[in-house]
């Protein structure tokens, strides 16, 4: 490694590269639009309740939204946008972005809404909801 000294040279040299990096790349994005997305769901029934698993890689749990109504179960989350950069740094390319997931979806039983459970690891939600009778709708707290 080798230090070279700033220079007018040098910041014309490092326009150069970055404008070769755009031409080759395309233009670095920074715009804030949502990737909305339906996330993948498994969901097991037992004789008492129904466990249901979607994939929401990136989302906190203080960011996930559950409603149940009668047979009608609602999630709804969103990812955050994380600019951490170091003094100095630029982004040069991004990909990654800010994502919404929301899925619905109807169960052949009423879920007891009382008795509901959410729990969020490693990027999948696990809801438990067990089976009963209707009551007016309601949000769970994701743990």
């Amino acid at each position: 490694m080798f230090i070279v000294p700033a220079s007018r040279e040098t910041r014309q040299l490092t326009r150069l590269f970055d404008d070769a990096f755009d031409r080759v790349f395309g233009p670095v994005p920074f715009d804030n639009t949502v990737a909305s997305r339906s996330p993948a769901l498994d969901v097991a029934e037992s004789d008492r309740a129904y466990t249901v698993k979607l994939e929401m890689p990136g989302v906190a749990k203080e960011d996930v939204k559950v409603s149940i109504e009668g047979r009608q179960v609602s999630v709804q989350a969103q990812t955050q946008r994380q600019d951490e950069r170091k003094d100095g740094e630029r982004v040069v390319y991004r990909e990654r972005s800010v994502a919404s997931y929301a899925r619905t979806f109807t169960l052949p039983a009423e879920v007891d809404q009382a008795e509901a459970g959410a729990k969020l690891e490693h990027g999948v939600l696990t809801l438990t909801l067990p089976k009963r009778g209707a009551r007016s709708a309601a949000q769970i707290t994701v743990q």
